[in-house]
């Protein structure tokens, strides 16, 4: 393979020989090529100009990268001149268009925009933080008129490379997933889904427990019954060793997932894959059970690096081939000013729209739990880490890791917007890194309050895989 570099800092790659094959999956990027990767951007306001000296480092270290990435969990619009209307009944996430310029100034060049938060203001919301995205030279993937453009990769020119990203979401709203056109019906505006099917894991005993429950109820016919599930009031049991939630993801939608990802790779010299999911819930610091074998086929389909995000929490890290897989990055601002605070959220958490205030409803909700899975008031969702990926000789060479803290006993209105952390925290956060990438075979190093994962070059993986 031959490089060509142009004047303008771009380049070109051409293939010795024939032109009608198709590229390799391995990482071509020119070595020094890094890259940032972040967890969830709830934003409401642009922060470059609020004077915080140490939000002001960690720009300095967004901008030190050829590629930045972040998940955009809001919609950016001018709620007072917007013509759409909120198509959920719960958090309306929404950001004033100047955090368009402002993501830009922070470094961001690349997000991803398939989430749960993607739809909240419907097919109007969706189209309008686009136009700003695209408006601020921000490249963006995960949504699109219909599942062709939301699942497609997407592509950002840098000196060092030319980048990929594919976005997914494996949490979303149920008419927020994008459809093709069938027969006469025309394609749906949506979001790039994995659908899962979810089963409760229960010891055998109890499995059984749950079968004369369901044989017992009106209606049960046991015509295709299925000895090892018991479908009872809409949820899925099997037995297993350890209690807990099982996933399993829809064919349809992975195999055009890894398509779109070996796809992109085709047309790139780096991918990378993103997928947004809280399973098994925000409470749990291990990934779902299907996470990992995603994560590998998407690696093996052409992902150079794999970016969870969703629990609002940091997960471990595993390096499969010599690509960093980061199972959640956890929250990165966490600006929840939220408003207008829809009808829906006061009732959901007592409040009386008369009496009580935005702020108090998002308070509450944050305290009790969102969906009453977990609260989020908890300190541990406003720590989290800035990964550094630098490649050399087309291989991961070093993973670095900056512990930050997003202000937890701050007031409300100032929490969130990332900052440095002491030295006892930042050892407190990356020892709970290290626990939690241990069960992947992940050796993290602590160098002055940063963890770091190194290879020598052309060396081997810290695993065998």
């Amino acid at each position: 393979m031959e490089r060509h570099f142009h004047e303008n800092g771009g380049h070109s790659t051409t293939e010795r020989g024939s032109y009608d094959k198709v590229g390799s999956l391995a990482t071509n990027v020119t070595d020094g090529f890094t890259m940032v990767a972040v967890g969830d951007l709830i934003v409401s306001r642009p922060l470059t100009a609020c004077g915080d000296a140490s939000f002001a480092e960690i720009v300095k270290r967004l901008h030190e990268a050829d590629v930045t990435f972040g998940n955009l969990e809001t919609n950016i619009f001018d709620v007072r001149s917007f013509k759409g209307s909120p198509q959920c009944g719960g958090p309306y996430h929404v950001s004033l268009p100047e955090l368009g310029p402002d993501l830009k100034a922070m470094g961001f060049n690349i997000l991803s925009y398939a989430n749960n938060h993607a739809f909240d203001w419907g097919v109007d919301g969706m189209r309008e933080t686009c136009r700003i995205l695209a408006q601020n030279g921000i490249t963006y993937a995960g949504v699109g008129e219909n599942l062709a453009q939301a699942g497609a990769a997407r592509f950002l020119e840098t000196p060092r490379g030319r980048v990929a990203l594919v976005s997914i979401a494996a949490s979303f709203t149920p008419m927020s997933r994008a459809c093709e056109p069938a027969g006469e019906a025309p394609g749906r505006p949506g979001l790039n889904a994995l659908r899962l099917a979810r089963s409760i894991v229960v010891p055998p005993e109890m499995l059984e427990s749950l079968k004369r429950i369901r044989d017992s109820l009106p209606g049960f016919s046991s015509a295709g019954d299925n000895p090892n599930r018991v479908l009872l009031a809409g949820a899925t049991y099997k037995a297993g060793d350890r209690p807990g939630y099982s996933y399993a993801a829809d064919n349809r939608d992975l195999n055009g997932i890894l398509r779109n990802v070996r796809r992109g790779k085709q047309f790139a010299d780096f991918c990378i894959a993103t997928n947004h999911g809280h399973q098994p819930g925000n409470w749990s610091q291990e990934p779902p059970d299907y996470e990992q074998s995603l994560a590998h086929q998407l690696i093996d389909a052409g992902a150079d690096a794999y970016v969870g995000h969703g629990p609002h929490q940091l997960r471990g890290i595993e390096i499969y081939k010599r690509r960093p897989i980061f199972y959640s990055l956890g929250n990165f601002i966490t600006d929840d000013l939220r408003t207008p605070v829809g009808a829906d959220m006061f009732a959901a958490y007592g409040k009386d729209p008369r009496l009580d205030t935005d702020a108090e409803v998002t308070v509450a909700e944050m305290a009790r739990g969102y969906e009453t899975d977990v609260a989020l008031s908890d300190p541990l969702f406003y720590e989290s880490i800035i990964s550094v990926s630098r490649f050399e000789q087309n291989q991961l060479a070093e993973l670095r890791l900056y512990p930050i803290e997003l202000g937890h006993s701050k007031r409300f209105a100032n929490r969130g917007i990332p900052g440095r952390v002491t030295a006892q925290k930042a050892r407190a956060i990356l020892e709970r890194l290290q626990k939690l990438s241990k069960p992947f075979g992940t050796r993290i190093a602590i160098e002055d309050e940063v963890g770091v994962i190194r290879f020598e070059p052309g060396g081997p993986s810290q695993r065998d895989f």
